[in-house]
């Protein structure tokens, strides 16, 4: 059993909701953290086969003093599985085990079972409170923390979701332990992300401190996760629903959006395609005459460090751009990306498809990106 460190607590003011993000070593056993739960009879811990073999009988002992009843469902594992069925299973649990408004639902798991589970907790009988315990990187510096909830749909990532605040979260760093090495690489490059759009210091610190989170040094992680959720919780507490200041947040996501429908949802995990987008969108920054290529090219160079892809795959111009046109920062048509308009400084701009297309052609795979607009843009498997 982990020893129980130091806990840090992030709070998190928005209109939609206040609680805090807890931060430490050992907190599935530590009591303290689990005080001042949502008061109800049934909890229903939901997870997927993989982690809750790894961390489920852990919550449950954690939850047993708190409610009566526990149940617990288990989701397909995978991006390719964030979807209606799915979702639907969560619907068909709560229903048939009598759930009331009052339930609490615990997303134990990755970005995939916390956003899930957020927009199952939104809908059900308009909304029961919900609890993030997110067990990945990605979902501890990202994803579980703000309120966005959402499933995909064949035509594009996250399209169908709300905004919908949970109670708490609890990151336990001794979860980490347990992600395989692409897993984590994918968490860092949300962690990257903060530094250029918030935080050129901490941008620095990520450059020096790779090794050492990549070796997952306790230290690292702690010092990584607490700031990437302070940048955070700064931005949402500004702009919950993503009406201006938030979007900053999707650095890198409208290029790895496309990449990830493209390529068809899981063929790259979402920090592969976050990475990979980083580099084009700091790439796209130097064409607009934002930043120099001196700065883009630490971006790049920090996320092949991390062991994420620093090229494109090869697909057809008009499957980018059709997929792009459907990213929820386009309007009207026009397509807006989070661009880095000084070091540590984001903002939201169009740009010129000339530009777009020769960023994408130097930096794909493969040179020359054919632009037979005739190729079928429907992701592979549809």
């Amino acid at each position: 059993m982990p020893s129980v460190a130091a806990t840090h607590n992030v709070p998190v003011h928005t209109p939609g909701g206040h609680y805090d993000i807890h931060i430490g070593s050992g907190l599935l056993d530590d009591p303290a953290v689990w005080q001042g739960l949502p008061r109800a009879r049934h909890a229903v811990i939901v997870s997927n086969p993989v982690i809750a073999a790894y961390h489920g009988a852990a919550l449950l002992r954690a939850l047993a003093p708190h409610y009566r009843q526990i149940t617990s469902l288990h989701l397909p594992d995978g991006e390719a599985h964030k979807d209606w069925p799915a979702l639907n299973l969560i619907f068909e649990h709560l229903l048939a085990h009598g759930c009331d408004r009052k339930t609490v639902l615990f997303a134990l798991g990755g970005g995939v079972v916390g956003d899930m589970t957020g927009f199952a907790a939104a809908t059900y009988m308009r909304g029961v409170p919900f609890v993030q315990v997110p067990t990945t990187l990605l979902a501890q510096v990202d994803s579980s923390v703000g309120g966005k909830t959402a499933i995909n749909h064949a035509r594009g990532k996250n399209m169908i979701g709300a905004f919908y605040q949970p109670a708490r979260v609890l990151c336990d760093l001794a979860t980490l332990a347990t992600l395989p090495p692409r897993e984590l690489a994918a968490g860092l490059a949300e962690v990257i992300k903060y530094g250029p759009i918030a935080d050129d210091a901490f941008f620095g610190w990520i450059e020096r401190e790779m090794p050492a989170l990549l070796a997952r040094d306790p230290a690292a992680l702690a010092h990584a996760v607490r700031r990437c959720c302070e940048i955070k919780a700064a931005v949402v507490g500004e702009d919950e629903r993503e009406g201006g200041l938030r979007a900053i947040l999707n650095f890198g996501h409208t290029f790895g959006h496309a990449i990830e429908a493209g390529l068809g949802y899981g063929q790259w995990l979402h920090g592969e395609a976050v990475g990979c987008g980083m580099v084009l969108g700091a790439a796209l920054s130097v064409e607009l005459g934002l930043i120099d290529a001196a700065y883009a090219a630490r971006i790049e160079a920090v996320v092949g460090a991390a062991g994420l892809p620093t090229r494109a795959p090869s697909m057809p111009l008009a499957q980018w751009f059709d997929w792009m046109r459907v990213d929820k920062k386009a309007e009207d048509g026009e397509i807006r990306f989070i661009v880095i308009e000084a070091p540590g400084r984001a903002g939201l701009r169009p740009a010129p498809d000339s530009l777009v297309e020769r960023v994408i052609e130097r930096l794909s795979t493969r040179p020359g990106v054919t632009t037979d607009s005739t190729t079928d843009a429907r992701p592979l498997g549809q």
